[in-house]
């Protein structure tokens, strides 16, 4: 019987085992020995007194003009309360147009000098030192800031608008300003000295002041909203609507000296961030380039590392390798300096007070708010 012929066996093929699938994570981040800071920090000290200082320097001048322009509303034709001219520190849109008037005609203004130098030395302030005047000096930023930290205690945290929002608004700032200078700039030399010399410029500052002691319901209403909004979120009035504060800003974008974070030291904490009363991303940058940053050193404060932070030159105008930080009371002298310098300069150059007449108050004082605006 014949055999059927057997097929030849198919060999087996064996697919190679697959090496297990293993997570792959990223490699931790080694830690960073701290080198910690042993000197004591006297920033907010220094700030404190800064702030504390210029807020009484600023109720003695607001009580004595008041009292000025109560002597001549009163009638009696007995001057004896004398006007303080740092009263025209908040005359910022005069001191603006005073400016322009002194660099196109050479002359210093002589209705409200003050505010021009003043404005100069604000200006200077934020080239040398940032934003300085807005966290070391001005008022309102000084009630906003403790605002903000009463806020933060009583709610147990701070609000930041997302960044969709927050941008758009941050410009509102811009605009004002730009309005302010765009009028400015129509004007020539001897529309702004007509200006000036009009009974609503000779009296600017009247009208000011009568504009918070006769504020009406839409006023206190504008005003209790920006108290309100300066409780949650930090710096409200000056982070969205002061054109001061924007024109110091740009001035500080130009400065040399800037907040400065040195990554070899720096232990990514990111306790700068945090602190940071402008949002700024402190801890991911080496330079704090922003028009926002207010030289407040409250970044520097919180940073626990030796030479991680602080405000410095850029390094290729410092004699060493490593970035040299500005030691806080230097930047307190130099405030101190800049502003006495510039006030103590123009009194005795005999710059200082505007030379109007009491019989010349006596006639407009009383009657301020019927003062028209020269301008159509």
């Amino acid at each position: 019987m014949a055999t059927q012929a057997s097929l030849p066996e198919t060999p087996e093929f064996h697919l190679p085992a697959r090496p297990a699938l293993v997570a792959k994570t990223p490699a931790a981040k080694p830690k960073k020995k701290v080198v910690r800071r042993t000197e004591k920090d006297y920033s907010v000290v220094y700030r404190r007194t800064f702030q504390g200082a210029f807020l009484l320097l600023n109720l003695w001048i607001g009580t004595k003009f008041y009292f000025w322009v109560r002597q001549f509303e009163a009638g009696t034709g007995s001057v004896t309360v004398a006007r303080p001219a740092g009263v025209e520190g908040w005359l910022p849109i005069a001191g603006l147009m005073n400016l322009k008037y002194w660099l196109l005609s050479g002359e210093v203004p002589k209705v409200h000098p003050a505010a021009m130098f003043l404005l100069l030395t604000f200006l200077s302030m934020a080239f040398l030192f940032r934003k300085a005047f807005c966290s070391w000096l001005c008022p309102v930023g000084t009630i906003s800031e403790y605002l903000w930290r009463f806020g933060k205690k009583l709610f147990g945290r701070n609000f930041f608008l997302p960044r969709w929002l927050d941008l758009p608004l941050r410009s509102l700032k811009y605009l004002l300003l730009a309005f302010f200078v765009w009028a400015i700039s129509t004007m020539s030399a001897m529309g702004i000295r007509d200006f000036m010399q009009s009974q609503y410029g000779l009296i600017a500052d009247v009208k000011m002041l009568n504009f918070f002691r006769h504020i009406g319901e839409v006023g206190l209403i504008v005003l209790g909203v920006l108290v309100a909004a300066s409780l949650f979120a930090p710096n409200f009035w000056c982070r969205f609507l002061c054109p001061y504060g924007a024109l110091l800003g740009l001035t500080s974008w130009l400065s040399p000296m800037k907040i400065r974070r040195n990554p070899e030291p720096c232990i990514d904490c990111a306790k700068c961030a945090k602190a940071c009363p402008s949002a700024l991303p402190v801890d991911k940058l080496v330079k704090i380039q922003s028009v926002e940053c207010t030289g407040c050193l409250e970044c520097v404060v919180v940073c626990p590392a030796e030479n991680a932070l602080g405000m410095s030159l850029p390094q290729m105008l410092t004699p060493r390798k490593r970035k040299l930080a500005m030691p806080t009371w230097a930047m307190a002298a130099g405030i101190a300096v800049l502003f006495l310098g510039v006030a103590g300069f123009a009194k005795a150059t005999g710059h200082w007070n505007s030379p109007i007449s009491d019989s010349v108050y006596q006639r407009l004082v009383p009657n301020a708010d019927q003062a028209a605006h020269p301008m159509p």
